[in-house]
């Protein structure tokens, strides 16, 4: 087999992955669609030494670095299946090129799925969010919002408050309980009942948002919490199991991030919650290792 393992999904949590990989002198291939989770946002903050840098950048600075070890190959392309075989793993891209190594670690991400309101897609990674942790300084200090998805959303508030004047807008999701409402209050948190039916960017404050009751609000920037899904099929492909995380399904994998399918490991967004990108760099770069160790010592 011409690689000891292989790789897919080439953002965060797979060059972190590949990087040991290749420092450990293993044959190591990363497949990469090119369509990163982070794409639609222009900044990345809280991560390490790279503040306030293009998502698109740092992963070109990693690519570049990866390929200066002789051991390491990324080729560009989607993977579109995978399956076990009796000596290997074996991966087959769009062109119907494959490939087989002794490890494959699958960091393919998650797709977001966003409510179903017009405008609030194209403000996606700009004015509406998800992360207080990577966005929430920029947009700091006035009028913020949160817009349910879900029971969650109570947590989200009363957390984003730190951020800024927070009003949730429940959008007919839940009605807050008694308790609820008093841990909200506790927090400073308003509370809009009436839907929002339609987002649009507004230069001099962030968004305006129209309601189904007819009136209007107007703020820096909207937080939610979209439903996620595998943004590939192989990790279904190969058989590996699932769990219910808060915002979608996430593959299931020990200590040590092998999957329930023998020799697969996974890493990053479709591995664990929550996410970010220092979250996604320290469990690819732990997937890495784990898959290395794998060969050696079964």
């Amino acid at each position: 087999m011409p690689y000891d393992i292989i790789i897919v999904g080439g953002s965060f949590a797979g060059l972190a992955a590949a990087t040991q990989i290749a420092r450990a002198r293993r044959r190591v291939l990363v497949i990469d669609a090119g369509l990163p989770r982070n794409r639609f946002a222009e900044h990345s903050h809280g991560f390490l030494g790279q503040d306030g840098r293009a998502p698109a950048e740092i992963l070109a600075d990693a690519r570049r670095q990866l390929l200066a070890y002789p051991t390491a190959k990324i080729v560009d392309g989607q993977a579109t299946k995978a399956e076990v075989t009796d000596s290997s793993l074996r991966v087959g891209i769009g062109s119907g090129e494959t490939f087989e190594a002794s490890r494959l670690i699958l960091a393919t991400g998650v797709r977001d799925t966003l409510p179903d309101i017009p405008g609030l897609a194209e403000q996606w990674g700009k004015t509406v969010l998800h992360c207080p942790y990577c966005h929430g300084y920029e947009v700091a200090g006035g009028a913020l919002g949160v817009l349910a998805t879900g029971p969650m959303a109570i947590h989200q508030a009363q957390m984003i408050a730190d951020w800024g004047d927070v009003t949730l807008f429940t959008n007919g999701i839940f009605v807050p309980n008694a308790e609820q409402l008093q841990a909200l209050k506790a927090r400073n948190v308003a509370i809009e009942p009436a839907s929002v039916i339609h987002v649009e960017g507004d230069s001099a404050s962030g968004l305006l948002l129209k309601l189904d009751d007819g009136s209007t609000r107007k703020i820096k920037a909207l937080f939610t919490a979209p439903r996620t899904s595998m943004a590939s099929p192989l990790a279904e492909q190969l058989g590996c199991e699932f769990v219910d995380g808060f915002f979608g399904p996430v593959i299931k994998v020990d200590e040590r991030q092998q999957t329930t399918v023998q020799g697969v490991y996974a890493a990053g967004d479709v591995a664990r919650e929550p996410h970010n990108v220092a979250f996604a760099v320290a469990n690819g770069t732990w997937a890495g290792v784990a898959a290395h160790q794998s060969l050696i010592f079964g």
